[in-house]
């Protein structure tokens, strides 16, 4: 605030000052406890951690993309394959460690034996990952 000098004019008006003293007070308060708690931030405790050795993850297991037709076409990967062949690829892929997961796409106007029928030979040949692959979009949306 400013004070009125000893002039004797009777007017007195109010003046638009800010006022920085409290503000500077505030901000050098800070500054001292920022000064005064960095350094107990960064103090580390010592300690003596064990030492350990572990195995490598495990290698992730590659994906057969198994897809069947509306006729009933069977696609491994992308190569048509009839019966016994994918029969006798499942033999071999459920020998492999570790077992490849099967992705099985079938169309939606498919006949539900024939997916039964390759989950079956899935499971009697030993593939114990079996997954399937649908499309996320909402069947009513236009």
């Amino acid at each position: 605030m400013a004070f009125g000098g000893l002039h004797s004019g009777g007017r007195s008006q109010d003046i638009a000052e800010i006022n920085m003293i409290p503000l500077i007070d505030v901000m050098l308060v800070l500054l001292i406890i920022f000064i005064i708690t960095a350094p107990l931030l960064t103090h580390a405790i010592k300690l003596d951690l064990p030492q350990a050795a572990s195995q490598p993850s495990p290698q992730q297991a590659d994906t057969i993309q198994l897809s069947i037709q509306a006729d009933g076409t069977v696609f491994w990967d992308t190569e048509a394959v009839d019966a016994d062949t994918w029969r006798a690829r499942m033999t071999a892929a459920a020998q492999q460690t570790p077992q490849p997961e099967i992705h099985l796409r079938a169309d939606g106007d498919l006949a539900y034996r024939h997916v039964a029928r390759i989950m079956a030979d899935a499971s009697r040949a030993g593939l114990v990952k079996l997954g399937f692959v649908t499309d996320p979009r909402d069947a009513s949306a236009p």
